[in-house]
């Protein structure tokens, strides 16, 4: 039996809502995809080693550090700036605190600027990879380390990028279970004390 008038047009506007919630649920996988192969916005990339070519002209490296709002740590670079050259193996550190008398635990997002160096700025190791727990009081230099692909001398928007800017954003996220477990254990003792 084949729909008729109003049962017709409400079936279609059903599926015309399904299909663009499946195109908004699948948008941002395919966006963050996207931007991790091509380094469009300014996603960096990834590498097992550092670069088979350095160049003499060098690069200056800025770093940046930011929290949550809602994030209780302090956290700042090491080294405000750096130079190197292109190709060369880069480590900077960063600096977080836990002021609190609390467990934290915290996950990096990061972000490089200008947004045509992202596809060129490339990590080797980073604290941003994995997630960070800090005991309370407890303060930690965490690495990154990295290069700049040769490559971007040749492309015809980053080859006129003398400054990159690698910002780093982190905010709090759950404990993992085993340290939750043992987070609640410990406040139900106390508060039996």
């Amino acid at each position: 039996m084949a729909l008729q008038g109003p049962q017709k047009t409400a079936a279609t506007l059903v599926g015309v809502v399904v299909l663009m919630g499946g195109f908004a649920w699948a948008s941002v996988p395919f966006y963050s995809w996207f931007c991790a192969v091509t380094g469009f916005g300014g996603t960096t990339l990834e590498a097992d080693a550092g670069s088979d070519v350095i160049l003499d002209e060098t690069i200056k490296i800025r770093f940046d550090a930011n929290t949550d709002p809602s994030m209780p740590w302090e956290f700042k670079p090491d080294v405000r700036e750096m130079e190197l050259r292109i190709g060369e193996t880069g480590l900077a550190f960063y600096e977080a605190h836990n002021p609190t008398d609390r467990v934290i635990a915290g996950t990096a997002s990061y972000n490089v600027a200008p947004y045509e160096a992202g596809g060129f700025f490339t990590k080797i190791d980073c604290f941003c990879f994995t997630e960070q727990v800090l005991q309370p009081g407890e303060t930690v230099m965490m690495p990154v380390t990295f290069y700049v692909d040769p490559e971007i001398t040749t492309d015809r928007d980053a080859k006129y990028v003398h400054r990159i800017t690698l910002s780093y954003t982190f905010y709090e996220t759950d404990l993992p279970t085993e340290l939750a477990a043992l987070q609640s254990d410990f406040s139900t003792a106390t508060d039996l004390n």
